[in-house]
């Protein structure tokens, strides 16, 4: 079974290791929400997804991002 919107954590993973030198706060949002529906394994539907949602998944991105890389 594949990535859905709810599944923050393992999306944020995934896009670290695709842009990993990338400060996610730094990404627009509509650029961040086509990237999620790129990774390889992602299956949720693209009108399933809002701004909040997009927003969580780049601060959970940005904190594995700050944890290897600080500010």
């Amino acid at each position: 079974m594949g990535l859905s919107w709810h599944d923050r954590q393992a999306i944020a993973q995934g896009l670290f290791e695709r842009y990993d030198t990338l400060d996610p706060h730094t990404v627009r949002l509509a650029d961040l929400r086509k990237w999620v529906l790129d990774l390889e394994d992602f299956e949720g539907r693209p009108e399933d997804t809002s701004d909040a949602v997009l927003q969580a998944i780049q601060q959970a991105w940005w904190e594995q991002w700050h944890g290897e890389y600080g500010s």
